[in-house]
């Protein structure tokens, strides 16, 4: 399987790309903890159906995760492996991908429980986070960019 275009050859695609990868590099730079991070965007590509963007996280965050947590992030609420932390960010993270089948979009209950666990600073990386894995996703899925041969740290 072949993507509908290449991102990266595009001038266009391309210096877009560019761009949201240097606002992915400031979030990754954030105090949100990096395995926090990871389940984040690996649960937010879990529910847009993006093969590439799940193959990809679920192999980053393999470095620092068990295989435990990262088979139970589709189930997490079924789970006694996450942190009440991370049970926060992952709730905010569904209600935040999944606005268009809300009417109420993200509820002041999934906030203020996430505000309970993190800061200002950390927040903000949350909010912005949720909203580029969601781009990446959209664009992965759109061009139908094929996943399996994804290896970790090949972007850099």
């Amino acid at each position: 399987m072949d993507a509908r275009m290449n991102l990266i050859a595009s001038p266009l695609s391309g210096a877009f790309m560019k761009h949201i990868n240097s606002a992915g590099k400031a979030l990754t730079g954030s105090t949100l903890p990096p395995a926090t991070q990871e389940l984040v965007k690996l649960r937010a590509s879990q529910i847009n159906g993006c093969g590439f963007c799940t193959d990809m996280h679920s192999k980053d965050a393999a470095a620092g995760e068990s295989a435990t947590r990262l088979n139970l992030v589709a189930a997490w609420r079924e789970t006694t492996v996450f942190t009440e932390a991370e049970r926060a960010a992952l709730e905010l993270t569904e209600q935040g991908t999944r606005i268009a089948d809300a009417a109420g979009g993200v509820t002041d209950e999934a906030w203020e429980e996430a505000a309970r666990h993190y800061d200002e600073a950390q927040l903000a990386a949350l909010v912005g986070l949720i909203a580029l894995i969601n781009a990446y996703n959209r664009v992965n899925v759109i061009v139908r960019q094929p996943a399996g041969d994804y290896q970790p740290g090949m972007f850099g």
